[in-house]
């Protein structure tokens, strides 16, 4: 099954939130976690992941928090997904050593190449600006509900 971590989930959620309330300025890690009902614990370490790799700024003090350190037009779920998961891998064909047992007799490693491809190439062409677009900030009631998924509320 093709299917994000849910702290890959995490660090959209947490994106889309700062970009559409870029005017706001920062938010703190207690701030997204009750709004968006996460785990202070596991939203702090992807939190800290996204600083490291320069999505965001922690601003330290009375009112610090994460802000955007980019231009949210220019970041990809691709890049986000990449840099809390890792690389998407749809089959092992697509791993750095690129073949199994079945390699030479394989009748869909093409096809599903091309699947893989696509998958990227829509990922890597959806922004956070893109998910932001048409929102309003949103209030502590509007957070997931059992079970729902980042997509979901990305979407909407």
């Amino acid at each position: 099954m093709l299917k994000l971590t849910k702290k890959a989930d995490y660090g959209l959620i947490s994106l889309k939130h700062l970009a559409v309330n870029r005017a706001k300025g920062s938010a703190s890690a207690k701030e997204l976690a009750e709004t968006y009902h996460i785990p202070v614990p596991i939203l702090a370490k992807v939190l800290q992941k996204l600083v490291r790799d320069g999505f965001l700024v922690s601003e330290q003090g009375t009112n610090g928090g994460y802000r955007l350190a980019r231009d949210p037009e220019t970041v990809t779920a691709l890049e986000v997904i990449r840099s809390i998961d890792g690389p998407i891998i749809l089959t092992n064909c697509f791993t750095a050593q690129g073949e199994c047992d079945l390699t030479r007799q394989c009748n869909v490693r093409e096809p599903l190449r091309r699947v893989h491809e696509e998958i990227l190439k829509l990922l890597n062409s959806i922004t956070i600006s893109d998910l932001s677009n048409g929102e309003e900030p949103p209030a502590a009631a509007h957070g997931l509900k059992g079970g729902q998924s980042a997509l979901t509320m990305l979407a909407h």
